[in-house]
């Protein structure tokens, strides 16, 4: 069994000065804690897997293709592959359990 503490996810993820850490990779699924504080842009790109957020803290907004929405504590939000989507007018630091499925990047196509 893998286990984990969001509390002990989020100091490593913050260890690594980087918005996003992937904790959980399996062929079919990924798992990452996303943290975007406020004013800071979400730079992330369309994926080529489906993807759920659910938020664990914070508020702000959230546009999914043409649909945008409101964000906050227990939100959770559907983002089909390839569908462009940012988390924006953030005003309180968001931090997002991410999950993909199957896992991020395995359907993207190789240079070459």
């Amino acid at each position: 069994m893998d286990a984990f503490e969001l509390a002990d996810v989020a100091a490593e993820r913050e260890a690594g000065g980087k918005p996003y850490l992937e904790f959980i990779t399996v062929p079919d699924l990924s798992v990452g804690l996303y943290v975007l504080a406020v004013g800071q842009p979400d730079l992330q790109q369309p994926h080529t897997e489906d993807e759920v957020y659910y938020v664990v803290s914070g508020r702000g907004k959230i546009t999914v293709g043409d649909d945008v929405r409101d964000v906050r504590p227990g939100s959770i939000v559907f983002v089909a592959a390839t569908v462009p989507h940012k988390f924006h007018d953030i005003t309180e630091d968001l931090t997002l359990l991410v999950a993909f499925g199957p896992a991020e990047g395995s359907r993207a196509v190789s240079p070459g």
